[in-house]
């Protein structure tokens, strides 16, 4: 299980904080302290009663920040009582069942061999140098997860997560390459019929100078050419085919599918989400999204999918500007008139087909030198397909929507998006359509209009707050985090567990799981040693040294989690490169270190 991706988040003062050993207590700050004559750094744990513990910064890994389900709130325990290793047995008896359950599922997984692909040649390593832009280190890292879970003999199941282009496409075009190059037929799955033409033209123009034959299966053809198409897939003639869930119909069938990617796979229905399901057992599966929904996120964390994340952004991007009020005729007129002055574009998204004419006038009243369209699902799909590209033309500088626009259309000049009624999306149907801008260099902008905040509910109110908080780039993970919380991680494993993970926190929960997980395969359950190295000097990082507490905390648990002498040496070349020379109680604390390890 990744616990690694857990602790993303910089502990504040005053919030709860689980250790293994002993119950949920309240951090409350680092604390210097002296004992017979030597000063060290610690972590100050208060608990019921005012018990306090100083846990030694160097075993910040025994605690992880407290995450569990929202509207409980676990009440502090005395320190050392009995009433932790209870709760936890209680959770580790219904955490058994569960694992049991979701073992199958991954057993049926690992247990089908898939098809192995071979190693990368020559020409996918041209096409790799045809790549126009540097890789974020992120980014490769994806890609060689792609590639070898492909040249394994089992079969892919890899979900790659990254906000709004990062890149997320490259590492599909490259796994595609792969799998053609080995006789294999791919197959893109995408959500609607404008995504399928953006990439039709994205994977066309990055194949332009390989034999590959590249499809767009989609309604925007015509029987005849979709009936075409369709036989030449089954001939093995089409090495890459992308398109809707018109992929997923009963007349379409492949002469030799070896991989399908699916492009924010959680817009898919039901029925499509069951066809997926039986193609995954036998082929390879990459799926792409920016916001994974709280399911999935819980089965990669839980290891039974596996999870690649990309959360550098592109050199030049700049993270989006969000503001919230409260609907202002002044400030979408001001908003619209600044995106205007500097040529760009702009979304209205207003998600009510019933009087989206009437804003749309009411609009046009305000700024009448704008440009404006209208576009909604209930649009003839030709209708649609030409207003959007005259958007993407800049033939038209406003487009009132619905929350159509939400996946995938990637145009450079569109850099505000105003929001009517923010309160009623859920956050990742927020942060996907905020997505729609800030494509480029330019700074973009978000507004998001809610009714006076007396009337919104709570959990609009969280979710408006978590959005403030991640505005920084790549966040779309940590806002599928949130929505984990603000559901609560029990609305995925079913009410009866938001109770027990309410107990014991969201990572010990995964912890629990984890072990469970691992003795039914018969794996041995590593416990981590935890030694306590103590020594006769002075081992901080001094205020004077790194100024900034966050800093020294993140300091503090990347050292912690230290295994290998290797990782204390970069460490100690990258203090001296950021803030000079080590002074004497840091070199101790980086010798105390490489005890430990």
């Amino acid at each position: 299980i990744q616990t690694e991706l857990l602790d993303y988040e910089d502990l504040k003062k005053g919030e709860l904080i689980v250790h293994t050993e002993h119950v949920i207590g309240r951090y409350d700050g680092l604390v210097k302290l002296a004992l017979n004559g030597n000063t060290n750094d610690f972590l100050l744990i208060t608990y019921k009663d005012n018990d306090r513990l100083y846990l030694p910064v160097d075993r910040m890994t025994m605690t992880q920040k407290y995450m569990g389900v929202d509207g409980i709130e676990p009440v502090l325990d005395k320190m050392g009582g009995k009433s932790w290793e209870k709760v936890k047995s209680r959770v580790k008896k219904s955490v058994e069942k569960m694992a049991g359950d979701l073992l199958h599922l991954y057993a049926a997984r690992k247990v089908k061999s898939g098809h192995s692909h071979g190693v990368p040649d020559d020409s996918f390593r041209d096409f790799e140098a045809g790549f126009p832009y540097e890789e974020t280190p992120d980014q490769l890292r994806a890609i060689e997860d792609v590639l070898e879970d492909m040249q394994s003999p089992t079969v892919m199941d890899r979900l790659v997560c990254g906000d709004v282009g990062y890149g997320k496409t490259e590492v599909a075009l490259r796994a595609s390459l792969l799998a053609v190059s080995n006789g294999k037929q791919v197959a893109v799955l995408v959500p609607t019929t404008v995504l399928a033409e953006q990439h039709f033209k994205t994977f066309s123009s990055r194949f332009e100078d390989y034999p590959v034959m590249i499809e767009c299966l989609s309604r925007f053809r015509s029987s005849k050419e979709q009936r075409a198409i369709i036989s030449r897939i089954k001939e093995g003639k089409t090495d890459i085919v992308i398109g809707t869930h018109r992929l997923l119909q009963k007349d379409v069938t492949f002469k030799d599918l070896g991989l399908v990617v699916l492009d924010e796979e959680q817009r898919f229905g039901v029925r499509h989400k069951e066809k997926l399901k039986k193609m995954r057992k036998t082929v390879d599966v990459l799926a792409l999204t920016a916001t994974p929904i709280p399911r999935t996120l819980h089965l990669s964390l839980t290891g039974i999918r596996d999870i690649s994340i990309i959360s550098t952004p592109p050199d030049h991007r700049h993270a989006i500007i969000t503001y919230i009020s409260e609907f202002d005729d002044a400030v979408i007129t001001e908003a619209i008139r600044k995106e205007l002055g500097r040529n760009g574009q702009i979304y209205f998204v207003h998600n009510n087909i019933g009087n989206i004419d009437k804003m749309a006038a009411y609009l046009k009243d305000l700024t009448p030198e704008v440009r404006l369209d209208i576009v909604h699902g209930r649009l003839d799909e030709k209708e649609l397909e030409e207003i959007m590209l005259r958007f993407a033309a800049r033939d038209i500088d406003m487009l009132v929507c619905t929350t159509i626009i939400e996946s995938g259309l990637d145009i450079p000049w569109a850099n505000t998006i105003l929001i009517n009624r923010a309160d009623r999306f859920g956050l990742a149907q927020i942060y996907q359509l905020r997505g729609r801008v800030g494509r480029s260099d330019e700074q973009a902008y978000a507004y998001l209009f809610i009714p006076g905040e007396t009337t919104l509910t709570k959990d609009a109110q969280k979710r408006l707050k978590v959005l403030m908080e991640h505005s920084d780039l790549g966040s779309g993970f940590q806002i599928a985090m949130s929505d984990l919380r603000i559901r609560g991680g029990g609305t995925i494993l079913g009410a009866s567990q938001s109770g027990r993970i309410a107990a014991v926190g969201y990572d010990m929960f995964l912890k629990l799981m984890e072990n469970a997980v691992s003795e039914l395969k018969g794996e041995p359950v590593r416990e981590n040693l935890e030694p306590e190295i103590n020594v006769n000097m002075s081992a901080f990082i001094s205020e004077s040294y790194i100024p900034d507490i966050d800093q020294r905390l993140s300091a503090y648990r990347g050292l912690a989690k230290m295994t290998e002498l290797r990782e204390i040496s970069d460490f100690k070349a990258e203090l001296i490169d950021r803030f000079g020379v080590l002074p004497p109680e840091t070199a101790n604390l980086l010798l105390k270190i490489m005890l430990k390890v």
